[in-house]
């Protein structure tokens, strides 16, 4: 563990040593460390200026930019929890996550305003929307002069490692996104061990292309904050033009998420851009086994697994030296401060090597447990070992292999998604009886999603056509949550408990986008015998 007691701390003592050196860059712009301590400060104040104190929730909604980070600190430092946001989200993710985190303040763009002021008449305790713009639509506020007539800089208050700083809301091993609590010590521990095992130094340039409001970008930056490494912030992912931002920053490490490099790999070979760059190690989660040496091979640089998960942070890692692993598929051993194991998840006890069972972990600096929901945390959490809901085996070497998932989500580029969440919003179409979501898998995004949708009695597809479906969930859902197959079932199967048996449904026909209607294509997919 390192010696800083919160990440406010961690930057106020690099801007104290190392002021000058670069912190953040995003689009041409760039913030030393000096320069990012002293916009955290002026957040701060301008949250306390609102009435925020210490343990209010602060919600950013905000696309990229060198804003986001600073705000984030801002809160942290003002003692307030941060609670990122998807900016794509819509009116049902915004209500949910803004009226289940409690918070007082949502922080946005005018872009997004409307959307806010909608979903605050469901959040009885958000009591201001506020807008990082100089023109303030009606109902918000604008922050932009209480930032300009900030100082730049205030004394810390006394955080300490076990304070809550983060609710980053995930969907969990069920159920609709659930806020993990995650402290100063969360972080701290995770930008360490990507230190360690990224082997960080000052030389370094690291970029991160996902949204701030993922958690990556977060210990991406607290990571750079520790080596003294500036952490290049993309507006978004690009597989086009993704080397050659990565060469024009001089960029030397980076992480992501395997749906990413199978977009890249899609792409017109460009040599004098794949290997024209300075990167020497990339972390992934997800590699495609069968893929993996092609992405070193074409890169000309070492991709290493890495497991985790927002509940536990980092887990397990493929150290960057161990190049026999490359297309292996695993994932690696624990990190120092982990401890990991197999469990039969039917009967529970340990089982051995070469057994299938789920992974579990333990060790500190985890989250403290899921906001508002002590049941989902004591069902998470079991005699202190955190339960993943993935099923692997640990091969001979003490590596450990992912073989499926117990838990029901659908993994879409990169993106965790609850299917109780997405049946709940088909539901609650008038003509819809009950659904059913589950993954369909696909060479781009790993997962798409597919609803079984039965129909209230009397309605026939002509009445409430695919089209129509999909786009009533679009209108209430993130993109990356929208159904891409729709198929109708006149009843569902049921397990013993009456629920919806899933595994029947999947294994009733090998592709399940056979006779089901596709709408990235605006067709019914045949049916091949």
């Amino acid at each position: 563990m390192t010696h800083w007691t919160s990440v406010p701390h961690l930057l106020r003592d690099r801007a104290r040593t190392h002021g000058g050196r670069e912190a953040l860059r995003f689009e041409g712009a760039s913030l030393s460390l000096a320069g990012l301590d002293a916009a955290a400060s002026r957040w701060a104040y301008a949250f306390e200026g609102l009435g925020i104190r210490r343990g209010d929730r602060v919600a950013l909604i905000l696309p990229n930019g060198l804003d986001v980070p600073a705000a984030w600190l801002g809160a942290a430092a003002a003692e307030a929890v941060v609670v990122p946001v998807n900016y794509t989200y819509r009116t049902a993710d915004l209500q949910h996550v803004l009226a289940d985190s409690g918070a007082s303040i949502a922080v946005t763009s005018a872009e997004r305003a409307t959307d806010l002021l909608a979903a605050r008449a469901h959040c009885p305790e958000l009591r201001m929307v506020a807008v990082n713009d100089p023109v303030a639509p009606p109902g918000t506020e604008s922050l932009v002069e209480r930032l300009e007539a900030a100082p730049p800089g205030r004394d810390l208050p006394a955080l300490v490692p076990n304070d809550l700083v983060t609710l980053q809301y995930t969907s969990g091993t069920t159920g609709f996104p659930k806020g993990c609590m995650l402290s100063h010590a969360y972080w701290l521990e995770l930008g360490n061990a990507a230190v360690r095992f990224g082997r960080l130094t000052p030389d370094d340039v690291i970029l991160t292309a996902g949204p701030f409001y993922y958690m990556d970008p977060m210990w991406n930056l607290v990571a750079g904050l520790i080596a003294g490494a500036p952490l290049v912030l993309l507006p978004r992912f690009s597989a086009s033009t993704f080397w050659r931002r990565i060469r024009d920053e001089g960029v030397t490490f980076f992480y992501c998420l395997g749906t990413m490099p199978l977009l890249l790999l899609k792409q017109p070979e460009q040599p004098d851009l794949e290997r024209g760059h300075r990167v020497r190690a990339v972390l992934c989660s997800g590699i495609a086994p069968q893929l993996h040496p092609r992405f070193e091979s074409r890169w000309g640089c070492p991709w290493r697994e890495v497991y985790g998960t927002t509940e536990i942070g980092a887990g397990l890692m493929v150290p960057l030296e161990d190049g026999e692993s490359v297309g292996s598929g695993a994932m690696g051993a624990p990190l120092p401060h982990r401890e990991a194991r197999v469990v039969d998840p039917e009967h529970g006890g340990e089982i051995i090597d070469g057994g299938i069972g789920e992974l579990q972990l333990r060790g500190p600096a985890m989250m403290s447990g899921y906001w508002r929901h002590s049941e989902a945390t004591a069902r998470f959490f079991q005699d202190g070992w955190a339960r993943t809901g993935d099923l692997v085996y640990r091969d001979a070497r003490g590596y450990f292999h992912l073989l499926g998932r117990l838990k029901d989500m659908i993994r879409r580029g990169g993106e965790n998604i609850a299917a109780a969440e997405v049946e709940a919003v088909l539901c609650e179409h008038p003509a819809v009886r009950a659904a059913a979501c589950v993954p369909v898998p696909d060479p781009d995004r790993g997962e798409e999603v597919k609803a079984f949708v039965q129909l209230v009695s009397g309605v026939t597809p002509d009445d409430a056509p695919p089209a129509v479906l999909v786009d009533f969930v679009r209108q209430r859902l993130a993109p990356f949550k929208v159904p891409r197959f729709i198929e109708y079932v006149e009843s569902f199967p049921m397990t013993p408990s009456e629920r919806i048996a899933k595994h029947r449904l999947l294994a009733a026909r090998a592709d399940q986008r056979a006779g089901a209607w596709d709408a990235a294509a605006g067709q019914w997919a045949p049916i091949h015998e």
